[in-house]
């Protein structure tokens, strides 16, 4: 199974700690670097999957269960514009995140913040989180990798100006974390509080036809 590059150096680390304390004569004590090691190599695990290819679906952006699913009740993304889909991840689950739409990169934003545990309601809001807006034939799509309790560093792999489809590999948060993704008030949600989905297979939620979109203005920048 392909392991994400993020984890290597974590597992390479952890290999050398266990390889000193073999020639330290450190005994058992050698097991317990090995096993952390074996731990992060199934926490950075990157299944390989195929998606649905229909242009109109929204996918699970990551493995986890369903927090919010209805009108956005992030501060900085109004329920006026935008219906708020909200991930939890656990540590057991695979933290690959993936694209959820076909479209166009039109913007990628860090934003510094806490780290509060990530199944708050407060911290989309407050928590450090990296957002990726998608241009999706005139919509605007909004993906949001948040840090939790334990996750501390996010890795987004895309760029503004990049061309993406749905279910492709993006980045990676690390030990344990949240995904959000906002949708034009027009998308059909398929998913509810509770549910447990998987990232890149899932369909969370149906976009609007194109033309239905364009003529009620939603979803523009």
């Amino acid at each position: 199974m392909r392991i994400d590059p993020a984890g290597w150096p974590f597992v390479i680390g952890f290999l050398g700690a266990a390889l000193v304390l073999a020639v330290a004569g450190g005994g058992l004590f050698v097991c317990v670097p090995v096993a952390l090691s074996i731990a992060i190599l199934l926490f950075f695990r990157d299944p390989d999957r195929r998606s649905p290819s229909e242009r109109d679906i929204v996918l699970a952006p990551a493995d986890g269960r369903v927090m919010v699913a209805g009108p956005s009740v992030a501060t900085a993304m109004s329920a006026d514009e935008f219906q708020q889909i909200s991930i939890f991840l656990s540590p057991l689950d695979v933290h690959v995140n993936r694209m959820p739409v076909a479209g166009r990169v039109t913007r990628v934003k860090y934003h510094p913040g806490r780290f509060l545990p990530a199944y708050r309601s407060a911290a989309g809001d407050l928590n450090e989180h990296t957002e990726v807006w998608l241009d999706v034939v005139g919509a605007t799509v909004v993906v949001r990798q948040v840090v939790g309790l334990l996750a501390r560093r996010i890795v987004c792999r895309t760029r503004e100006g990049a061309t993406v489809e749905a279910g492709e590999r993006f980045g990676v948060m690390k030990f344990g974390s949240r995904m959000d993704v906002f949708l034009p008030r027009s998308a059909t949600l398929e998913v509810e509080p509770g549910d447990r989905v998987v990232g890149g297979i899932t369909v969370v939620a149906r976009m609007a036809p194109a033309e239905t979109v364009a003529e009620s203005g939603e979803g523009q920048e």
